[in-house]
């Protein structure tokens, strides 16, 4: 993506695009696929090898426009092997580049010369260099190249939990060897056309791919909808900073929250 070239290429980012959204477009909601990309991978694509942690990670986004409207997006993320030997070499190929631009630095800043590294003064560096070069390697032939994906569900409202239950439950269901009783696609039609947004002040229960959801919208006189964990907000701030958060919200303070 333009950046961290000074990384190995496992750490650096590259850029995404949408494969595919559904439906094509709808009139009140028009597609911005520009800030859904942006906003499903804000670090960019990403690879990773079998020696790397690849656990799906959940997160949401909200999109405001011009009118005020709202639209809220939920993002599973997750990464899949990659089957196209034409990537797995380019990634090699980067990785020659990058050792052999490390080996040059690492030889420019301890001044030596070939024939030093062969001498057994510098054969610490050449075992800190060789060491270096495993970690921060990618061979074709011993290691799996897997490269993170990610599906989406964009709502007019925060139904969080209901949201991650769904993503959860298709994703299990793209990478299960047992095939789910219907054809993915039927689940995806589903939740787009045959489940209502539930009314104020009632619940709604449907089915996913294995297991029922239930989402509940709040009524006219009640708090708006705030599908969110509270435990996560102490887990990320503490008890002390979320008191102080919650005194200058109170004194009507303007906040910034700054977040990788």
């Amino acid at each position: 993506a333009g950046e961290n070239f000074d990384q190995s290429p496992l750490r650096r980012t590259f850029k995404s695009k949408v494969l595919a959204h559904y439906p094509q477009n709808i009139e009140w909601n028009p597609f911005d696929q520009d800030a859904v990309n942006m906003l499903c991978m804000p670090k960019g694509l990403s690879f990773r090898t079998q020696a790397d942690s690849r656990e799906p990670q959940l997160h949401s986004f909200l999109i405001t426009r011009e009118d005020g409207s709202r639209t809220y997006g939920f993002v599973l993320t997750f990464y899949e092997e990659v089957t196209s030997k034409q990537i797995c070499t380019a990634m090699q190929t980067l990785y020659q580049m990058h050792n052999a631009e490390q080996q040059g630095s690492v030889c420019a800043s301890s001044s030596c010369s070939m024939d030093s590294l062969a001498s057994s003064g510098d054969e610490g560096d050449a075992t800190s260099l060789a060491k270096l070069q495993r970690y921060n390697s990618y061979d074709i032939s011993r290691d799996v190249l897997y490269v993170s994906k990610c599906i989406c569900l964009i709502t007019p409202l925060p139904f969080m939990q209901a949201c991650k239950k769904f993503l959860v439950q298709l994703y299990k269901a793209v990478t299960s060897q047992q095939p789910p009783p219907l054809p993915l696609e039927s689940y995806i039609h589903n939740i787009l056309y045959e489940v209502p947004l539930p009314p104020p002040g009632r619940s709604l229960k449907f089915y996913g791919v294995y297991e029922p959801i239930v989402c509940q919208r709040p009524g006219p006189n009640e708090l708006p909808l705030s599908d969110y964990p509270l435990r996560e907000v102490f887990e990320l701030l503490g008890l002390e900073n979320l008191v102080q958060v919650f005194t200058c919200v109170l004194l009507e303070m303007q906040i910034l929250l700054y977040s990788q």
